[in-house]
């Protein structure tokens, strides 16, 4: 008995062939276009890290000054946490004057704001937003007017509540409008899918209470 040879007509060869460069095409697009969103998100958080956000300026002239008690030595150990529950974060954060209180490598107590035990002051933080590690406030989109946000710092929770968020381009500074006879906590990210603009959430305090 002969073994007959398994015969496949050139149709055939042509259609599996057709198969292959399509699936081939499928996958290298699909790479191609999530390599181009990560390069999309990396430029954004490197223009967020460009901005200065050293130069800020508020709506009105203040006499806010850095907070009584800092302790003589500069810790680089975290001496609070920021906590939004709403997106899962919580992250710790440093004293301003630390070396390591930096955007590249920790959500950035702005230099000169007041730390959340100042009465009418403005509790300050920045931090990326992309892919990658250090895109701490990724999520910040996310949230809405009257979601609260807590900080614990020395034994104290601080409960806020967002109060107002907008935009800004990049220009080198941002602009803060709040009511200066409230409490408030501040946060800067890059906007979301928006590389030319900052998106700045205001939070108002509610209560203190001992941990």
């Amino acid at each position: 008995m002969h073994n007959k040879k398994l015969r496949i007509s050139p149709s055939s060869v042509a259609l599996i062939g057709t198969i292959i460069t399509l699936v081939g095409g499928f996958f290298l697009s699909y790479n191609y276009i999530q390599s181009k969103k990560v390069m999309a998100y990396d430029y954004m958080a490197s223009q967020f890290s460009n901005t200065q956000i050293v130069n800020i300026t508020e709506e009105e002239t203040t006499n806010e000054t850095l907070p009584s008690g800092l302790p003589e030595t500069i810790t680089d150990d975290y001496i609070g946490y920021l906590i939004i529950p709403k997106i899962n974060l919580t992250k710790g954060f440093l004293d301003m004057r630390s070396k390591e209180n930096d955007l590249e490598k920790n959500i950035l107590v702005i230099q000169n704001s007041t730390y959340p035990d100042v009465e009418k002051g403005n509790f300050i933080l920045a931090g990326h937003s992309g892919t990658g590690w250090k895109a701490f406030f990724n999520d910040l989109y996310k949230l809405d007017k009257n979601d609260q946000i807590y900080i614990t710092y020395k034994n104290k929770k601080y409960t806020y509540k967002i109060v107002n968020i907008y935009t800004q381009p990049k220009v080198g500074t941002i602009a803060i409008y709040r009511n200066y006879d409230k409490t408030t906590l501040t946060l800067i990210t890059c906007t979301n899918n928006d590389s030319k603009t900052q998106t700045i959430y205001i939070s108002e305090l509610e209560s203190v209470v001992e941990e």
